[in-house]
This record gives structure tokens, sequence and C-alpha cells, in this order.
């Protein structure tokens, strides 16, 4: 949400700079993703000054350019070198002079310097419209009236030029009362008295309108539930035009585009006050009555964009007398009813609808407008009247209007505030803090929430309906909390814990248990979004009302989510990556399947490029041993086998009792390239339901350490090369002894000096008993099982 810092001011004085008051704002909630700077018109006319044209001659080695003197004021004369076809002595002209930047429509720019030109002294430039980014004429250079400008002077005072600052907010879906300008402004008011700050902000009020004459129309609302407030006025001799260039230039720096007055004002209330208003063509409205309620299931109604639409019969719809459609009542307007510069009096409306009933209309068409993003969330009912007669007053103002008759108003039962008990001990013990009850009492006051009784140890306050998401003591005290200052809150100096019994039917502890372990381990955790565009539709599921056809199907597997998150830091220079994601997967077989998964994704370096370590990329044997790591921590016995699929080029599969548990490899090289990644990748997937299930029952438990030391024995196998290193693990912890504790493979070796189809592995193995020092025959008896085992199961020679 874009928020101008001109605009914010027209509600709220402080003498704050604007990296302040975004500071101010993120620390209230309101977080500032980043400040963007507005121009009017680009490059502020800086440099920009009224000279005069005294001589105009032909350039004398150019045809089509002339080489002129021009006087800047303060008997600073200056030879320039222009192209124009126009320019002759005499004339008043704006010149850019040295130093000044002048810019095109994309935002590029070149600097007027110094030079010559063919052969000839330029010391600036004399400047047409488009060049100073006043119009699109460009025949030649723009002549001024001698009798207002006045040489010497700095162009830009002639024009109103807003240089503005706007901050982008990342607002959270429930804050609906700050989607706009007076909202952001009564949350800084809050915080700058609460930290006894200057400010200026008042309330803003319902205006007086004198009416002019008497109307005709009425309003009907069939279901009051679907429109418990609905208000009209009448506003005649309307003049549709272009709206004045402050009106144009708060909305541009918002990032809309002007249309004409009345769209604009209306747009300007929408932003400025968070209320939605709709203008209708009053001389389109069949029988000079308006209803609130809805079609038959299959009426087709053509919307502004021209789209014919089939209604489902539950969207509350904006019909005439003759219960003929004219809008999807806070969604979007209708092409046959909107104002146009023919209007000469118009309907405008300003409502409150039901959020639910409005959210399923516009899913239902996918239809997604500034005015349904609100009535979606919940506007201030209290609002509408207000808004609507600010509204008015502009309309008069800028659009010559006048009223007719009252403002017509269904609103047969008042929205009540909520009625809420605030504890200071609740606060207290939420905050870890204490709070003067006066300070709640200021800060409460500045968010507009009523105090009605102090009762013994708190408050009895009413909650007024702009603020739909606090209903609860718990949603006031963040309230608080918030205004109050986070950063005030200090942190505790001791922290106590007691030990608890692990939960092994709990997901979540695994879930957080492997999380931290693979943060530990220098792995990234990243969020995706479930919702995606597949280029393989079968076996997904496809949503009904998609927001987009990039948005249409449930996700089939996280590795593409990881892949662009991949490509993302690649790009950005960032290419040793580890990241890990926790999320569900979603197919559709002959029913419905939904399984939660941990993935996780390597590529790049395996460690951060160092002088006194060598260069080593990531592989498959390095994600590999970060799954055997999670999988140790649970104690799961599993067993492995090769794995083909389409998206890895080698892969392997994880199994208990023939169940595949977890799957790794290298990703496919077209995987790769449908996410533009040119950087090998290694991916590896957990099913977490069902490793669920494997967990082990006992508890954990506390055990001596050992207090004799462990004996290390090595064995060099000569054995075919088919045999895999897991195979002779396998057989190895099979052995009969108990002694044996840990088995390690350090080295491979498949060169010269070995017989055809051979190869060479170099295993350690473990010995170790808890209760007395092992004795050389004892060890002799382990090593020569385990020989016999090799020698029976893989042929296995000793070098």
């Amino acid at each position: 949400m874009k928020i101008s810092n001109l605009w914010l001011k027209d509600y709220i004085q402080t003498d704050l700079k604007s990296d302040k008051i975004a500071e101010f704002l993120t620390d209230i909630g309101l977080e500032v993703e980043g400040i963007e700077r507005f121009e009017s018109i680009q490059g502020s006319l800086e440099g920009i000054v009224v000279g005069r044209v005294l001589t105009c001659e032909k350039h004398p080695n150019a045809d089509k350019l002339s080489l002129t003197t021009v006087d800047l004021g303060n008997n600073n004369i200056v030879r320039i070198v222009c192209g124009a076809p126009n320019v002759a002595a005499g004339q008043t002209v704006p010149v850019a002079t040295i130093g000044t930047k002048i810019y095109a429509k994309d935002g590029s720019f070149f600097e007027i310097k110094e030079a010559k030109i063919r052969g000839e002294l330029s010391q600036g430039m004399i400047c047409a419209e488009d060049e100073l980014g006043l119009s699109e004429d460009h025949d030649g250079i723009m002549v001024l009236d001698e009798n207002k400008f006045v040489i010497g002077e700095k162009f830009a005072q002639y024009f109103d030029v807003t240089n503005d600052e706007v901050y982008e907010i990342g607002l959270t879906p429930n804050r609906t009362d700050a989607m706009s300008h007076y909202g952001v402004a009564r949350d800084l008011n809050a915080f700058l008295v609460s930290n006894d700050m200057k400010t200026n902000f008042e309330k803003i009020q319902s205006l007086g309108i004198e009416i002019n004459s008497h109307h005709d129309f009425q309003i009907e609302i069939e279901d009051t539930e679907q429109c418990p407030r609905y208000l009209g006025a009448i506003i005649e001799n309307v003049e549709v035009k272009d709206s004045p260039d402050w009106l144009k230039n708060r909305l541009k720096a918002i990032g809309l585009s002007p249309i004409n007055n009345i769209v604009d004002i209306t747009n300007y209330i929408l932003h400025g006050l968070g209320q939605p208003l709709h203008a209708f063509d009053a001389e389109k409205i069949v029988g000079k009555k308006v209803v609130v309620g809805n079609n038959a299931e299959g009426t087709l109604f053509t919307t502004l964009d021209g789209v014919e639409r089939k209604l489902k019969g539950h969207e509350i719809m904006i019909k005439d007398g003759n219960n003929q459609p004219m809008c999807i009542a806070g969604v979007f307007g209708g092409l046959n009813s909107g104002v146009s510069e023919n209007t000469k009096t118009i309907f405008l409306e300003s409502a409150y609808f039901n959020p639910v009933a409005v959210r399923k209309g516009a899913k239902h068409h996918a239809l997604n407008t500034d005015a349904s993003f609100r009535f979606e969330r919940g506007v201030d009912p209290n609002m509408t009247r207000l808004a609507l007669t600010h509204a008015i007053k502009m309309i008069e103002d800028i659009a010559n209007g006048k009223l007719s008759g009252s403002i017509l108003e269904h609103y047969p039962k008042t929205i009540e505030d909520h009625y809420i008990i605030l504890r200071f001990s609740k606060i207290e013990q939420i905050l870890g803090t204490k709070i003067h009850k006066e300070k709640i009492r200021e800060i409460l006051k500045s968010l507009e929430i009523n105090v009605l009784n102090d009762i013994p140890n708190g408050f009895e306050i009413s909650v007024p309906p702009y603020r739909a998401d606090v209903t609860r003591e718990i949603d006031v005290i963040e309230e608080i909390l918030r205004i109050y200052g986070y950063n005030k809150i200090d942190n505790p100096k001791k922290l106590t814990f007691s030990p608890v019994k692990l939960q092994f039917n709990d997901q979540d502890e695994l879930e957080n248990s492997w999380a931290r372990t693979l943060q530990s381990n220098g792995f990234n955790e990243v969020m995706n979004n479930s919702l995606r565009g597949l280029k393989d539709e079968s076996h997904a599921v496809k949503l009904l009302n998609p927001l987009s056809n990039d948005l249409a199907f449930m996700r089939t597997s996280l590795l593409d989510g990881l892949l662009e998150n991949a490509a993302y830091n690649i790009n950005r220079k960032n290419e040793d990556l580890k990241f890990f994601e926790l999320g569900k997967i979603y197919h559709k077989f002959d029913q419905y399947e939904e399984r939660k998964q941990l993935a996780l994704l390597v590529t790049g370096r395996e460690k951060a490029e160092n002088w006194m370590q060598p260069k080593s990329a990531t592989n498959f044997y390095y994600l590999k041993a970060y799954i055997q790591l999670l999988l140790e921590k649970i104690k799961v016995n599993y067993t492995e086998k090769p794995l083909e699929s389409d998206i890895f080029s080698d892969g392997l599969a994880f199994l208990v009792d023939g169940k595949t548990i977890a799957q790794l490899g290298k990703v496919a090289t077209h995987k790769l390239k449908e996410h533009d990644v040119d950087q090998e990748c290694f991916y590896a997937e957990i099913e977490l339901e069902t490793v669920q299930v494997l967990r082990p029952t006992e508890n954990f438990k506390f055990v001596d350490i050992p207090k004799f030391n462990k004996i290390r024995r090595d064995l060099a196998l000569l054995i075919n090369k088919e045999v895999n290193y897991i195979d002779l693990y396998e057989a190895a912890r099979k052995s009969p002894s108990k002694h044996l504790k840990n088995i390690n493979l350090f080295d491979v070796y498949e060169g010269k000096n070995l017989p055809e189809g051979k190869k060479s592995y170099a295993m350690s193995f473990e010995l170790l008993n808890e209760e007395k020092t092992l004795e050389d025959k004892e060890i002799a008896k382990v090593m020569e099982g385990l020989i016999k085992i090799f020698q029976k199961n893989f042929a296995a020679e000793l070098r």
C-alpha cells in the first residue's frame, strides 16, 4: 500500500522527517518497506531558468542549426546552439543551464554540459515542452509570454511542481483501519501522543451541505444483512472534466491514473478516508429507484471492463427500478450506468456491505478491486456519511455540482461498538511489565477507544466498529503494546525452565527439532505459496475460483518453489545456497491426497570461499549426509536403493518395509532449465507423516559416559565394482557382536595395480565394551567374523 507524505500531512501536522516517520510507522506495525520519491514533473524543473534570445544567426557549419546568444539575467549572457526551427531573436524561452538533467519518459536522463557543436560553443539548451515534461509537444522550442515570465527567474516557480515522498507499507490483512491516509495518520498520532512528541491531529467531521432543490429518487434494501447501511445523494449540474493538477498529483503519487474529476474524487475519498464510493449516471437509473439486492442466477451483466458476466445469484447487486443490474456492490461497476463526459446528474453511493457476501462475489468473478479489498475486510460503518459529505463538497468545488434534495439513507439498526473488560493484571501478565493506568487511558483515547467506566483492576471500554479485528481483551492489549512501543519492553534478565518429556506423537515437535538442526547447520528456511501454475496438470488439484492462471493449481511438489528461490538468489550473485521448506503437497488420484514434506535444496560451494580451505562444491553425498543426520535423530532403520525419477538425473530412495520415507538426488537438467537455474542443484524430500508413525515410543534415557576406550581396527577390502558401500555397511551391522559401535568408509581406490572389475574400500570399525577393556582375542574374534561375512556375501579379499 502506498501512502503519500504530503497527503498524510493533510490529516496530521508534524515536523518529523520522512525517514523518522517511516521508523515510527514500522514500530507500530505498519511496516515501511521503502520510500520512493515522486515528482509531478521529473527533475522538478531544477536548473531551468527564464531567458531571452538576443541574437539568432545561421550556424556556419550546419544547415539545420542556429547560433544564438541568450540573456539569463544579471548580465549572464551565454551562447547556445539550437536545432529548433522556430527559434528567433526576441523570444522569451526556458533554458536548461549547465549541470541540468533532462529526463526522458523512461526515467533516464542526460546532463547539460558546455560543449562544442559543429565547432561552435554551446553553454546550455533552449527547451521544448516535451523535454521539460510539460507535454508531448516537440514541434519546436517553448516560447513564453514575456509579460508573465521574468528574465533570470527560476522556471519552476511558475508551475505547481509537486515533490513528494511515498511510503510503501506492507500492511497485514486485518488492518482495514489503516488502509487509508487518515487511518495511518490516526495511528501515527497515537504513537506521537504516547511518546510526548509534538503533533496536531483533528478527528475528521461530517460536513454540512446546502440543499438547493428536491428529487424523486428512492432507495430500497431487500436484505439488511447483506447491506446494513446505505446512503445515496443526487448531485445535479456536474461538469465531467479533467481534475485539477493538485488532485491528479495526489493520485499519481500513489500509482493511480487520473480519469476524470468525478472518478478521481471517489478514488481520493477511498484512499484518503478508506471509504469506497461509487458514482452512477442518474439519468440512466430507470424509475429513479436504486434497489440493493440479488439478481437471479444466470442473469447476464456487463461490467466496466466490457466483460459480460453470468451472475451466480449470491452477489449483492445495485439495481434500477426495473430490477436491471447496474453494479456488483462493493466490487465493480456496470458499463451502462457509469459516469461519462456527457453526464450531468450523478447518484453518489456510500455504503457498508456484508464483508463475506462481497468477498464471495469478488472471488467468483475473479475481480480484485481497491473497493472489494476494503469491503471484504470490513470498512468503518460510521465513515459512510462522513465520507459522502466530503465527496459532495469536493464535487461542488471541482465539478460545480449542486446537491439535490436531502441525502437518502437506510440504516435500520445501528452497528454497535464492541464492549470489553480490560484488566491491568492481564496487561502486566502478557507484557511482563507494568504500564501506568493513565498512560493506558491516553493510548486508548488516541485510538478512539472509549473508556466507559473505571472498575477495580481495569477499565470497561467500547471499541468502535472501525477496528473490526479488535474484539477480545488480548486484541486491546496488543493495541496498547503496539502504540506504547515494543522497544520499551525489557528483556528478562533471568530465564528458567524445566526439562519435559518428549511427546513422540507430536509432529510439530519433530518438525521444530529438524528445523533447528538444519538451521544450526547453515540452512535457511523458506515459505513458498502453495498455489502455482503447472505445465503438467495430471493429478493436480485445480482451484474453482483462481486469482490468476499462475495460481490456478495446488502444488504437487516443493521442488519448483525451491528452484525459484535458488534462481532469485543466483541472479543476485548469491550462489552458495542451503534451503529447506516444511510444506504440504496435493494430488488428485482416485481421491484427493494431501501430504506434508520436509524438502531440502543445496547448490554452490559447500563452504564459503576461504584461503585456508580448498574450493569444494556441494554434491550428492553432501546432501545425503544431512538426510542421514535427520533420520538418525529419530532412530529409524532404513534401507537404500537407486531411484529413477523424472526430477532426478541420479536418485536414491530411503525405504522402511518397502515404503519410501525419503528420496534425494541431483536435479535433472530439464527441471533446472524450467526455472533458469544454470548451476547444479541437489534436492531431497522426507515424508513427514510416514516418518512420524515410525518414531520410537520410548522416551529419552540418560546413560553413563563410557569408562573404557574405543578400539579401532581397519580393513582394506578388494571387491567387485558393482558392490556398494551400503551393502557392506548393512552386512556388518548384522554382525552378532554387541561390541561393534561404528562403521566408516574412509578411502576408495579404483586406479592402477588392481585386477579388472575390482575396487578397493578401506573401512574402519570401532569396538567398545562398556564394562571392561577389550582383550586382543575378543577384538580378533569380531574382526574375523566381519571378514567371513564380507568373503561369503561379496567375495571380498583382504589387500
